[in-house]
């Protein structure tokens, strides 16, 4: 295996990485820290959307996807937790399928995070000028023009709300990680206080016929809405990629990925509770579902504090999305599987500012003159994919590094991480074909680069060849 899908990275190896003169990133983040970041990338724009869209597709079971997506995620998340404290290196899936499967497999993994993180920003930074004009159709009676919120594709010109809120947050990310992640816990904070409004006076307008039927399409309906809904719950491995940022990553790493899993699904399931409890799921079918069921009952002034949550919710989604894109590229790049110039943290600040430069213009790019509807759907299959291969990682390391100090362990390793892997492939199955032959057209792109570029210029492999006797472990 290690000839055909390249040679893999010791755990060593990986950590005598991070120390790399000029290109080490510095340890800024407290256990609070990452746990914000958790549950600020997690709740985006999508949960002000999609719990129309689910409950089209499960009803008021629509809870129970979430409940489902929820499960599913946290399979993988114990997963992550193990890896990122044992491995606390920029990267994450990325490096850890390189210290397992090869480095084959981490090119795969690292292009295809890539992928997600990319066009995610991108398409999240889109809907930011979507989001505005509603506010100010809302609170000013104002409408901004097409020309400067859509892209060519969309009738407009330049999307500039898109490009300048990418400027923006990659100027904030350069900046330093402590002062992203106090942006970040701002913006954090005034969602979850949306989020709580909503939940707080939603709940005295519940009616509970409206729960009625429980089950419209059954069971395969709360199976197709999970599907749908697992867009809601991506983020949480973004938190993996700040393990080299950490103080104390043995102990930030679970507290981060777990606990921020916890906290989001309870709040989703509130949410979806409230809303079909306040308008039947068939009425449901805005993109503004959440805001329209206040605007029917009167209650106008929660739909723009809503507007104002969703606002704020794209805006740290893009951030910490073009975070984690950084972080993995980065890695990729200090490995040589991507030019190794662009491995260079700032002699300050302590960021891979080179890399976040590149990443900044390529979503402002895409954000500013592609629609990007279709593409967004790679986004879950990018996910689910990464999702499979940290779960089969964390496997063979109980083999391969057995002897290896783990601060957290999965529990019952050998039934959580089978299952996490069929749970992905399950979701995977219910994602439309044409998600798939995009899916698989980028991942053949990704092996041209790497058999033309990448498997030469491999750091790995460059020191495996001036020490061919050197085992793996």
């Amino acid at each position: 295996m290690a000839t055909l899908l390249g040679p893999r990275k010791t755990i060593q190896e990986t950590l005598d990485t991070t120390e790399t003169e000029g290109s080490r990133l510095k340890r800024d983040l407290g256990s609070l820290d990452v746990l914000v970041i958790g549950v600020g990338v997690i709740i985006g724009a999508g949960i002000f959307t999609l719990v129309g869209q689910g409950s089209a597709v499960a009803g008021p079971a629509v809870t129970l996807s979430f409940v489902l997506a929820g499960v599913v995620c946290a399979l993988a998340a114990f997963c992550y937790a193990e890896l990122a404290a044992m491995v606390p290196a920029a990267g994450s899936a990325y490096t850890y399928a390189y210290a397992t499967l090869g480095q084959l497999v981490a090119f795969i993994i690292g292009w295809d995070l890539v992928l997600e993180f990319t066009i995610g920003a991108a398409a999240v930074g889109v809907s930011f000028a979507g989001y505005l004009n509603s506010l100010l159709d809302q609170v000013f009676g104002v409408t901004l023009p097409d020309a400067i919120t859509s892209p060519p594709g969309d009738g407009g010109t330049v999307n500039l709300f898109a490009v300048a809120i990418v400027l923006l947050v990659g100027a904030v990310l350069i900046r330093g990680i402590q002062i992203t992640a106090r942006f970040n816990k701002y913006l954090v904070g005034l969602t979850i206080v949306v989020l709580l409004v909503v939940i707080g006076v939603g709940i005295t307008e519940v009616d509970t016929s409206n729960w009625k039927p429980y089950f419209p399409e059954g069971w395969n309906g709360v199976h197709e809405g999970a599907a749908l809904l697992f867009f809601a719950y991506i983020g949480f491995d973004i938190v993996a990629t700040t393990a080299e940022e950490s103080k104390n990553p043995k102990r930030s790493m679970p507290i981060g990925i777990l606990g921020s899993l916890g906290i989001v699904t309870v709040l989703y399931i509130l949410v979806a509770g409230v809303i079909t409890g306040m308008k039947p799921f068939d009425e449901l079918t805005g993109d503004a579902p959440v805001a329209d069921a206040f605007k029917g009952i009167g209650m106008d002034w929660v739909a723009a504090f809503i507007y104002v949550g969703a606002l704020v919710a794209v805006l740290k989604t893009v951030m910490l999305l073009m975070l984690g894109q950084s972080r993995v590229a980065f890695a990729m790049a200090r490995d040589g599987l991507l030019p190794r110039g662009l491995a260079k943290s700032h002699p300050e600040w302590g960021t891979p500012y080179r890399i976040t430069l590149v990443t900044m213009g390529f979503v402002a790019l895409l954000a500013g003159v592609v629609p990007l509807s279709t593409l967004a759907e790679l986004v879950n299959i990018g996910t689910l994919f990464a999702f499979i291969v940290v779960s089969i990682g964390v496997l063979m390391l109980r083999y391969t590094a057995a002897d290896r100090e783990r601060s957290f362990r999965v529990p019952g390793l050998m039934v959580v991480a089978p299952l996490s892997v069929l749970g992905c492939i399950y979701l995977m199955a219910k994602l439309p074909l044409d998600t798939w032959l995009r899916f698989l057209g980028w991942m053949a792109i990704g092996l041209v680069v790497y058999f033309a570029y990448s498997v030469r210029a491999s750091r790995v492999s460059e020191d495996r060849r001036n020490a061919p006797d050197r085992t793996d472990g």
